[in-house]
């Protein structure tokens, strides 16, 4: 084993500390990388704060991850020292089962690992990105293109992959309209992939306090839902609604702005239920579904549309010590539109 300097939540009440926590020796089929940035996430705040269950503490979260290789096992074919990779919320799943063949590997019929707080097929529990370096099996490592920068690209690999998936799955592109709920992280992110993907956007935001950022990053219109108007306006206008906010919000009201037949997903997770009424999907027989990230292969797929579109992820660069404010100012709703480590800060 080798130790590493990180970054660890001690409890669901402490802030995070400097500490270390050990990475495994290199195997045949590993990757050691050199982390350069980890974004923050949401996740990684509802996580560590034990929001989402049991949190096996102490706890080194981020699966926004972006360095450098540097080295490989010895049985290592794709990946090779000095290459620019990342990695995102998985590290490892049976890849047998039928989810994992057909590359979703997310969806793992016999449990996908996590890339922290969860149990590894050895049975350790896995750390995550807010440390020096991170051990890899090579097939849950992805190429960033040399065109993407680093830290920019470090949120593509939840954010981005997040908004990708369902824009992809549901037919976002020409012809179609496309609202997205909230102007966040994942928000931001939806806004530029499906303006590049050829739909024409809108934001659906509490305030018009970020119109501005929202047209600029592609949005065709923009919407404050605090204006009771909006909802009686926009009546059945959207193929498919994007929902990224992380709090609960009036279903049924939203699901009336979807056209019939179209749908709406949700791709944040709030920490309590949210109600439906089944008539609102019945009429218009509209979709209400989820969408969780991504597999390794779609994943790659978004870094590359990312690099050939010129989208990145708007970022505040932080060091160590901004962390555990980082993690205020999330919940505050005040940073555009996402927190990167510079992880050479954390010792």
């Amino acid at each position: 084993m080798t130790t590493v300097a990180a970054l660890a939540a001690p409890s669901a009440t402490e802030p995070l500390i400097r500490t270390t926590v050990e990475r495994r020796e290199l195997g045949p089929h590993d990757v050691l990388i050199d982390i350069k940035y980890a974004g923050i996430c949401h996740s990684d705040i509802h996580t560590v704060r034990g929001d989402w269950g049991p949190v096996p503490y102490p706890l080194t979260p981020g699966h926004e991850i972006a360095g450098i290789v540097a080295a490989v096992g010895s049985e290592v074919t794709t990946r090779k020292v000095g290459d620019r990779v990342g990695v995102g919320c998985l590290v490892n799943s049976c890849r047998e089962c039928e989810q994992c063949l057909a590359g979703q590997e997310q969806d793992c019929l016999n449990g996908s690992v996590g890339t922290y707080a969860s149990k590894d097929r050895d049975g350790t529990i896995t750390q995550g990105g807010y440390s020096s370096q991170v051990v890899v099996n090579d097939a849950f490592t992805l190429l960033i293109p040399d065109s993407l920068e680093l830290d920019v690209a470090a949120p593509l690999l939840c954010a981005g992959i997040t908004t990708y998936s369902p824009l992809r799955r549901w037919g976002a592109g020409p012809g179609k309209k496309v609202a997205v709920i909230g102007l966040g992280g994942l928000g931001h992110m939806a806004v530029q992939l499906a303006h590049a993907l050829g739909a024409e956007v809108t934001v659906l935001s509490q305030s018009l306090k970020k119109q501005e950022d929202g047209l600029k990053l592609g949005a065709d219109h923009y919407y404050a839902t605090s204006d009771e108007t909006t909802f009686q306006d926009l009546k059945g206008s959207f193929d498919l609604i994007i929902n990224t906010v992380s709090a609960k919000i009036p279903l049924d009201d939203y699901l009336r702005l979807v056209k019939p037949h179209g749908a709406m997903v949700c791709v944040g997770a709030p920490g309590e239920p949210l109600e439906l009424n089944i008539f609102s999907l019945i009429g218009g027989a509209k979709a209400l579904a989820g969408s969780n990230i991504g597999g390794i292969p779609e994943t790659q797929e978004m870094l590359d549309f990312c690099a050939e579109h010129g989208i990145g992820a708007q970022i505040e660069v932080i060091d160590a010590d901004q962390v555990n404010d980082a993690y205020e100012r999330v919940l505050a709703s005040d940073v555009r539109y996402r927190f990167v480590i510079d992880v050479s800060t954390i010792g």
